[in-house]
C-alpha cells in the first residue's frame, strides 16, 4: 500500500467518525429528550437542552469532517486549487462551528465562561 492510498483510507475513516458522530449524537439526543417528554419532568427544558445536545454532536462531526479535508488535501493533492478549496471550506465550517457553539453556549468560543458568583 502506498502513502497516498494509506492517507485516503484515513481520510475516509475520519469522514466516516464525523458522520458517525453526527448521527449518533442525532439519535442520543433524540432518545434523551424523548425520555424525558414520556417522563413529563416539570421544570426542564427538553426542547433547549435537545437543541443543546443536538448541537454539540454536529461540531463534534464538522471538526473530524475538517480534519478528514485537512488529511486528504495536505498528504495526497497539495495544489494550490485544492488548499485555496480546502480553505474555502474550513472559513465555512469554522463559520458554522462558531455559530454552532453561540447557538449551544450562548458565547462566542474566545469567550470565558461566567463563573457564578459566591456569597
Amino acid at each position: 500500500m502506498s502513502f497516498r492510498e494509506a492517507m485516503e483510507i484515513t481520510g475516509q475513516l475520519v469522514d466516516v467518525a464525523g458522520v458517525a458522530a453526527m448521527v449518533i449524537g442525532i439519535v442520543v439526543a433524540t432518545l434523551l429528550a424523548g425520555g424525558a417528554l414520556l417522563r413529563r419532568r416539570r421544570g426542564e427544558d427538553v426542547y433547549h437542552r435537545y437543541r443543546q445536545q443536538l448541537g454539540r454532536s454536529i461540531l463534534l462531526g464538522l471538526e473530524l469532517l475538517v480534519a478528514a479535508d485537512i488529511i486528504r488535501t495536505v498528504a495526497i493533492t497539495p495544489t494550490f486549487q485544492s488548499v485555496g478549496v480546502l480553505g474555502l471550506i474550513v472559513i465555512i465550517r469554522t463559520f458554522l462551528s462558531f455559530s454552532l457553539e453561540l447557538e449551544v453556549t450562548g458565547r462566542w468560543p474566545w469567550q470565558k465562561e461566567e463563573k457564578p458568583a459566591t456569597a
